[in-house]
C-alpha cells in the first residue's frame, strides 16, 4: 500500500480538520491577493474562512495568512476591490466545516457565498467571494461510493478507483 502523504485528511463523515499550521517551511505554493482594505480583508479571512495571521509586517505591507499546511495567502495593499480582477483559488476542507464557514462569511458579508454544492467529481464545494473580490472555493472530498454517479463519472474520465 502507498503511504498517504498530505496535510489533507481522508474523507469521511467524522473526519476532523487538521487545524492551523504555524510551522515555518518553504512554501510550495501560495496566493498573493491585492486589497484596497487590508484590515477588512484580514478580518474576513480570519473570522470567515478560518485562517490565522501567521505574521503581519509593520506598516500594512503584507499579511501572511495560513490555514492548514500549504494553504498560504499573502494579502498586500493594492487596488480597491470594486476595480480588482476576479481571481480564483481553492482550498481543501472537510465536510463538517463547510456550513460553519458559510455562516461566518455570511455574517461578515451577506450574500458572499454560494453552495455548498455536490460536484460530479465527488466533492462538496462552497464558493465565497472575499472583500478583495477573490473567488475562494472551499472543497471537501466525500467518501467514494463505488456505485454512485460520481464514481461512474470518475471511471468515465479514466480515473482508476481503489
Amino acid at each position: 500500500m502507498n503511504e498517504f502523504v498530505s496535510p489533507v485528511p481522508l474523507p469521511g463523515p467524522d473526519t476532523v480538520a487538521p487545524g492551523i499550521c504555524r510551522e515555518i517551511y518553504p512554501m510550495p505554493m501560495f496566493v498573493v491577493l491585492p486589497t484596497g482594505d487590508l484590515a477588512a480583508s484580514k478580518e474576513f479571512w480570519i473570522r470567515g474562512l478560518g485562517f490565522a495571521d501567521l505574521f503581519s509586517a509593520p506598516g500594512e505591507q503584507v499579511t501572511h495568512l495560513r490555514r492548514w499546511a500549504f494553504q498560504d495567502v499573502l494579502l498586500v495593499p493594492g487596488v480597491p476591490a470594486a476595480s480588482a480582477a476576479v481571481q480564483g483559488v481553492s482550498f481543501a476542507a472537510v465536510l463538517n466545516q463547510l456550513a460553519d464557514i458559510a455562516t461566518r462569511c455570511e455574517e461578515l458579508v451577506p450574500g458572499c457565498t454560494s453552495g455548498p454544492e455536490v460536484m460530479p467529481w465527488n466533492s462538496v464545494e462552497l464558493t465565497v467571494t472575499t472583500p478583495e473580490n477573490a473567488r475562494v472555493t472551499m472543497t471537501a472530498a466525500r467518501p467514494l461510493d463505488p456505485a454512485s454517479p460520481e464514481a461512474d463519472n470518475l471511471r468515465d474520465w479514466g480515473i482508476p478507483l481503489p
